[in-house]
């Protein structure tokens, strides 16, 4: 029967056979692209020949988009070898790089004709799009950051390429169910990624443990312990309505077949015979790998240094290659050539790295290769919070990289010497600036203070973030280098997070602006003010928003199975979970609304704002409390939406598996969304900029880019509360000291969800957290007791503002008028500018 059924094919593939199957790589005809499309699904095959169903679908459009790519990326790398400008590599733990499908036939303006072509195959773009699975390179904030960052960089021309590793099944997949949040591998690469291209002929070893022998002329060399191959996959990144398409260069671990004891094979010693083939697996299997045991410690060292080697290897043998033929050439020329940025901690490893390379292969001296590395790396702090802040212990370090923890030592012992020699003023602060911290308790090397003495830039995220750097995290350093340190406020890309991601709104803004160039030079936006008030265009806006938010509310029933109520206030809160994001205050505030909702009577309730209030995002595996935070937010989301009496003026919902592709349906169809760290604590936060760019409205503290946000689009449009970074210091000393009171309302919060209206789970370690005044997990760190009763005037002030719909037409206009600044083109400009050193380069 199957083979019949095989034979008969797809009702899909009767209607692709009629289409030729014709290479047309750079096809731009739809009737073109059908062939290219039918070309690959005969002869690039993935799967049994006669099927057309969707996902064969999928691998053959990408592949036929890709041809496009691949014709543009050899062109812009051809062009770059020809000019031979500077270079900016970007080094990252992590990219969120969400689907690619839909970003590149947009950046390369093919949509419509794709789209066609896939209507003549018989199928549909959107359907087709859908069963592309998100890339799991990333996490939260950070990764999504370098992926914004690639695009504007593709999309100003910038020579630029990103570095990443290439993890199989990322940080997690995430399901919920009674017992909370369960995690499972992510299934990204479980068919393979039509992306990317592997090139099997750059290769770099990467070396792990060993010993370092010093030789008879004094030059050392590290040797032995277990070597790893590097192997590269290039993502191409196509740049907005440009021709520059740059790299993202994923690396991959692996073992050779020499390394394969096939001795002991034989002797049915399987696990010992490809005992390096396993471990050169485990590099690149999982994004931020748990650290409670040693060999955990050891892994996630083992990841960066990876990463860090490889780039570096690679970065060095494409700046000997351009040389070659060119002459005679100093090491002296490298930073006018390269410029590697470090994207946080993670890639630290990099500085005694190219030290190493720039020593032990290249024969540089000590002074002459510090000097490249200084004037070569910059580094962007993305955290205060001092457990972010990576310190590893030097037991850990010289035993996987004993020559780097020579170099790391001899940098540190340099940087006292010149502090003993020039500031003797910081001598009894040299134990919190220094390297290498001694401490006998718990010796540790300070990856942050590493990079602040070897980079030749160190910037901040958002203003506020950078004053707090400068003022307090690394007040000594820039009082020795006071030149060394500035701000580049971070930015998204408006290609993905409103012109593609939002077709309503965004052709409503072009028709208004009577141009779309505002994709690319955003502060264009500007011009919507005038139309603030006018009647016409807000019920144009309502319609758009009323688009996106039934768009919305299908997914949420369809991945949830609760229909929620587009009439209702959508108000959304998604990104990690972490106590300083305080979800919990965001449910502690719904709770309280959820009991007065219950105190009213039938008349009573009919006044209210009716709200959907949405959840989302992923609790780190071994993080307790923002796990129970998840439980509680299903917990509670289970009694209100089955409770008949007040399930039509309040829902909660927790929304699984927040990724890229989540966000782009919960961004666009969101109303209200909520960024209520405790101030001084979120760098700058990326989503806040998202909303405020759909015409959601914020609610939140002054902290992080909402300090800016606010100012651009108006304090009048922004729902502050809070204590504020300045603040934060005193209220934690008053509270150490017995002086807080509670207000009544956060106490009935708690003593309600005590009292088992949520179900048996026990709640009180995670309440716990709230109370008492000192201890650890205790004396609530991060002051929601405090800014409760604030938080709650301000929602009260939110369900006011929503009754009255054209004042919150005219305050949504205004947030999407107001957040020109925050583009990604306008960051990465910037760091061109004022820390790299490039131009565009682009392709003619």
């Amino acid at each position: 029967m199957a083979a019949t059924a095989e034979a008969n094919g797809s009702p899909a593939y009767d209607v692709s056979a009629k289409i030729p199957a014709v290479a047309q790589p750079l096809a731009e005809e739809p009737a073109e692209i059908a062939s290219n499309i039918s070309y690959h699904a005969q002869f690039s095959p993935h799967f049994s020949p006669f099927k057309f169903e969707p996902e064969q679908a999928y691998y053959a459009t990408a592949e036929s988009v890709r041809d496009r790519l691949v014709q543009q990326w050899n062109e812009t790398y051809r062009h770059f070898h020809k000019v031979d400008p500077k270079q900016t590599y970007y080094l990252s733990m992590e990219y969120l790089q969400g689907r690619a499908l839909t970003n590149a036939i947009g950046n390369l303006n093919i949509q419509d004709a794709y789209g066609d072509a896939l209507k003549k195959l018989g199928h549909e773009l959107e359907e087709i799009a859908e069963q592309e699975k998100d890339a799991a390179l990333g996490n939260g904030g950070l990764g999504r950051l370098a992926s914004c960052f690639l695009d504007s960089m593709a999309t100003l021309n910038l020579p630029a390429w990103g570095y990443g590793l290439r993890y199989k099944y990322g940080l997690f997949k995430q399901r919920i169910t009674k017992e909370g949040q369960v995690e499972s591998a992510e299934d990204w690469l479980e068919k393979f990624s039509p992306w990317e291209v592997v090139r099997h002929d750059i290769v770099y070893p990467v070396r792990f443990f060993g010993h370092v022998d010093v030789t008879p002329d004094g030059s050392r060399k590290w040797v032995g312990g277990e070597v790893v191959q590097a192997l590269a996959y290039d993502v191409p990144i196509p740049g907005y309505k440009t021709k520059n398409t740059i790299s993202l260069r994923l690396w991959e671990a692996k073992a050779c077949a020499e390394d394969f004891n096939l001795f002991q094979f034989n002797d049915g010693q399987y696990e010992a015979a490809a005992q390096l083939h396993s471990q050169a697996q485990q590099i690149c299997a999982v994004l931020y790998p748990g650290d409670a045991t040693e060999n955990g410690k050891l892994l996630r060292l083992k990841q960066q240094f990876f990463l860090c080697s490889a780039s570096l290897q690679d970065i060095i043998f494409r700046f000997k290659e351009r040389k070659l033929g060119k002459g005679s050439w100093q090491w002296s020329e490298f930073p006018s050539k390269v410029a590697v940025q470090l994207n946080d901690t993670h890639p630290t490893l990099s500085i005694p790295e190219l030290m190493r390379l720039l020593m032990d292969h290249e024969g540089l001296g000590w002074d002459e290769a510090w000097d490249v590395t200084t004037r070569t790396i910059a580094y962007t702090n993305h955290t205060v919070l001092p457990e972010a802040l990576e310190k590893w212990s030097p037991a850990v370090m010289w035993k996987l990289l004993p020559r780097h923890m020579e170099i790391i030592e001899e940098i540190d012992k340099r940087f006292i010497a010149m502090i003993r020699k020039t500031r003797t003023d910081l001598e009894s602060k040299l134990s919190g600036i220094c390297i290498v911290d001694d401490n006998p308790q718990k010796p540790v090397v300070r990856m942050a203070n590493l990079c602040v003495v070897s980079a030749h830039t160190v910037n901040g995220v958002a203003q506020l973030h950078s004053d707090i750097l400068k003022s307090e995290l690394f007040a000594d350093y820039v009082s020795i280098w006071p030149k060394k340190f500035q701000n580049k406020t971070n930015g998204i890309t408006p290609r993905r997070w409103l012109r593609f991601c939002s077709p309503e709104l965004s052709s409503i803004i072009t028709k208004r602006l009577r141009s779309e160039q505002w994709v690319t030079k955003l502060d264009l936006l500007a011009g919507l003010q005038q139309f603030a008030n006018d009647a016409d265009f807000q019920d144009e806006w309502f319609a758009a928003k009323m688009a996106n938010k039934q768009r919305l509310a299908q997914y949420i029933e369809r991945v949830t199975g609760e229909s929620i109520d587009p009439h209702s206030l959508f108000d959304i809160q998604v990104k990690r979970i972490h106590e300083y994001k305080r979800q919990l205050l965001n449910i502690l505030g719904a709770i309280y609304r959820y009991k007065k909702l219950k105190e009213m009577s039938a008349e009573e309730r009919k006044n209210t704002t009716p709200r959907t209030i949405m959840f989302g995002g992923k609790a780190f595996a071994t993080y307790t409390n923002a796990k129970r935070i998840v439980k509680l937010v299903n917990d509670v989301g289970a009694v209100v939406n089955n409770d008949p009496d007040i399930n039509r003026y309040l829902k909660v919902v927790f929304v699984p598996n927040y990724n890229v592709s989540v966000a782009e349906i919960l961004i666009p169809g969101s109303e209200l969304s909520q960024h209520i760290s405790t101030a001084g604590m979120e760098a700058s936060g990326t989503s806040n900029m998202k909303f405020a760019l759909n015409g959601c409205l914020i609610i939140g503290t002054l902290d992080g880019a909402n300090v800016e946000i606010r100012e651009e689009i108006g304090e009048e449009n922004f729902f502050l509360f809070g204590a504020t970074a300045d603040e934060v210091p005193r209220l934690r000393k008053k509270r150490e000291n017995g002086l807080f009171k509670p207000d009544p309302r956060f106490e009935e919060a708690k003593h309600f969800i005590r009292s088992g209206a949520f179900g048996s789970y026990d709640y009180n370690p995670l309440l716990e957290s709230l109370e008492g005044n000192t201890g650890y997990g205790r004396g609530d760190y991060f002051l929601v007791g405090h800014d409760f009763p604030s938080y709650m005037d301000a929602q009260a002030k939110v369900d006011e503002a929503y009754k009255d719909r054209k004042r919150w037409l005219k305050m949504s206009i205004l947030s999407t008028a107001g957040s020109g600044k925050f583009s990604s083109d306008r960051t990465i400009a910037q760091y061109a500018k004022e820390i790299w050193n490039i131009t565009g380069c682009p392709v003619p």
